[in-house]
């Protein structure tokens, strides 16, 4: 476990305040090979996660590890270009560091992406699903990234996690699917550590508690947004179908999962876009 001090997170911020005097509103933690939205910035500081103190940085493919903080869409804004994952050897507070830094910044609206296995079977790869609840199995066994040392400065010792995923964030987020024609579900997913996927058993378990997709971020960050009051987001691309016959001769590999995400980028920056947009409404 790791312990942050409220100075250690206020010496991350005074190092982002001389760089840019921009104080961003909107946040994006964007996933596996979906960082290109931040194409989409203007006039932007792009900061390299190692040039940042006490910054967790990426090791994970795909994830190009830089925040970028300038206007998005007319929104002052802050892009996590990739994330860090807690099967890269962090912490779940190291993971959960850059949320922290969003708040003291201050953002109030956060959005997630991130690649997801597809559990239900009325998915399809190239889907894309609105997170509407998650199970955390990491937290359910002690790996909760609000677990240590209590810093009432950043929110409160105890978080509820009924509407961690903030209902009129949903609705507008459907709204845009349905004005642009993307076929976006909604739906539960769950959390767990990897790197490993998922063995059969362990997705027909997760089928069974009514799970409908499964990857290895996006809840941790969502538990220490919701305790530091920020609103959020979160869309899952469907990036693989999970496989939970043993006797199946497909077996789920990284290359599927960079192949895909490449088909689903333009809908899903489509629906971000039309999201953040609406923000200023």
């Amino acid at each position: 476990m790791t312990d942050y001090s409220l100075a250690q997170y206020e010496e991350t911020c005074a190092a982002i305040a001389g760089l840019t005097p921009l104080r961003p509103k909107v946040g994006l933690i964007l996933g596996s090979g979906l960082g290109d939205i931040a194409a989409l910035m203007s006039d932007a500081v792009a900061i390299p996660y190692d040039q940042l103190p006490h910054f967790p940085t990426s090791s994970a493919p795909g994830h190009a590890g830089c925040l970028h903080i300038g206007m998005l869409l007319g929104q002052p804004a802050v892009i996590m270009q990739g994330r860090v994952h807690m099967y890269e050897g962090y912490t779940p507070q190291q993971v959960t560091f850059p949320v922290r830094i969003m708040k003291m910044l201050g953002v109030e609206d956060l959005v997630i992406t991130n690649a997801a296995g597809g559990i239900n079977r009325d998915y399809a790869v190239g889907d894309l699903m609105l997170i509407d609840d998650h199970i955390d199995l990491a937290g359910m066994t002690g790996l909760d990234p609000t677990r240590g040392r209590h810093l009432p400065d950043l929110g409160p010792r105890f978080t509820p996690l009924n509407q961690a995923y903030h209902r009129p964030h949903i609705i507008k987020m459907q709204q845009s699917a349905v004005a642009h024609d993307v076929r976006l579900h909604k739906g539960v997913y769950s959390f767990l550590v990897g790197p490993s996927f998922e063995s059969p058993a362990e997705i027909r378990l997760l089928r069974q508690l009514g799970v409908d997709a499964v990857g290895m971020s996006t809840v941790p960050e969502v538990i220490v947004a919701r305790n530091a009051g920020i609103r959020v987001v979160a869309v899952s691309a469907i990036t693989n179908m999970a496989i939970d016959d043993p006797d199946a001769a497909a077996i789920t590999t990284e290359e599927e999962v960079w192949e895909n995400v490449e088909q689903i980028i333009p809908r899903l920056r489509l629906l971000v876009q039309n999201f953040i947009q609406t923000l200023e409404e």
